[in-house]
């Protein structure tokens, strides 16, 4: 059996037993904030982004993982006769994905980059999905192979509540959000699978209980052929009475097998800020 290395990156947002079960690495972006340079995950946390944000008026900036990083972790790896997988941040998102191209081309192969086209557990999944194959004994080329297949049939999308993180990394004029704030108009934000990039999907107005419900079933009802396998609800930290909100819709389906509760990672959270739901599942 070949011996594989799955990695990705931490925008993964998979932890836990979850996490564990995959064997994978996490590889931290960087997060900079004043003249520190922090790594996603492990030296800073989403709760202290916002705690700056409130005292400061100011996000962080996001960094992807260069490509001398790749190459020093997975260099040793690869002398060691691993073959190695990384899943990355979609590339309309970050250049985590070409840097790790490029240092695959500088390592002379066994070093596989996927883009994920995607964000936050939409890749999870790719994760999971990956380990599934190492486990069945699949090669590196195969395991690569499959997952482009998936890439376009993982689905991702958010509700978020307020504005004030997306008008301070200038995604909208402080007038939208005024407006959306003083409306109580809550958008969902989808990504296109297809590059990574975000999009905003349909706008809901009235109180984010309410909005929660009609998101869910409106967002399950827009595919078909769901896989049952699995379902993420993910957050950027909220108040648990509204994870259980959407939790309780997902369950009265009585479709999915597992249902996966996470916190986004800090390059997800700074963008979108805090009260930040939404759920990721996959189509066949």
């Amino acid at each position: 059996m070949a011996k594989i290395l799955l990695s990705a990156d931490s925008t993964c947002d998979i932890s836990g037993d979850l996490l564990k079960s995959t064997n994978a690495r996490m590889f931290p972006l960087h997060i900079i904030l004043g003249e520190q340079s922090y790594e996603d995950g492990i030296n800073i946390t989403p709760d202290e982004i916002y705690d700056n944000f409130r005292k400061t008026g100011k996000l962080p900036k996001t960094a992807a993982t260069n490509t001398q990083e790749y190459i020093d972790c997975f260099k040793p790896f690869i002398e060691q006769g691993y073959d190695v997988i990384h899943i990355s941040l979609g590339s309309a998102l970050s250049s985590s994905y070409q840097n790790c191209v490029t240092a695959a081309s500088q390592l002379g192969g066994h070093l596989y980059p996927v883009d994920s086209c995607n964000l936050s557990s939409g890749s999870g999944h790719l994760v999971i999905e990956a380990a599934n194959m190492i486990r069945q004994g699949m090669e590196a080329p195969d395991i690569v192979r499959e997952l482009k297949q998936l890439v376009p049939k993982c689905h991702a999308s958010f509700v978020i509540d307020k504005l004030d993180y997306l008008r301070a990394g200038g995604r909208c004029s402080a007038l939208a959000m005024f407006g959306a704030n003083l409306l109580q108009i809550k958008p969902s934000i989808y990504v296109n699978n297809k590059d990574g990039s975000m999009t905003v999907g349909k706008k809901y107005r009235g109180k984010l209980e309410k909005v929660l419900v009609s998101y869910v079933h409106d967002k399950l009802a827009q595919y078909d052929h769901i896989r049952p396998d699995r379902i993420f609800i993910t957050h950027a930290g909220i108040d648990p009475k509204y994870i259980s909100v959407v939790r309780e819709e997902v369950e009265k389906l009585n479709f999915f097998r597992e249902i996966y509760i996470e916190r986004a990672s800090c390059t997800i959270s700074s963008h979108c800020g805090p009260d930040t739901i939404g759920i990721l599942f996959m189509t066949e």
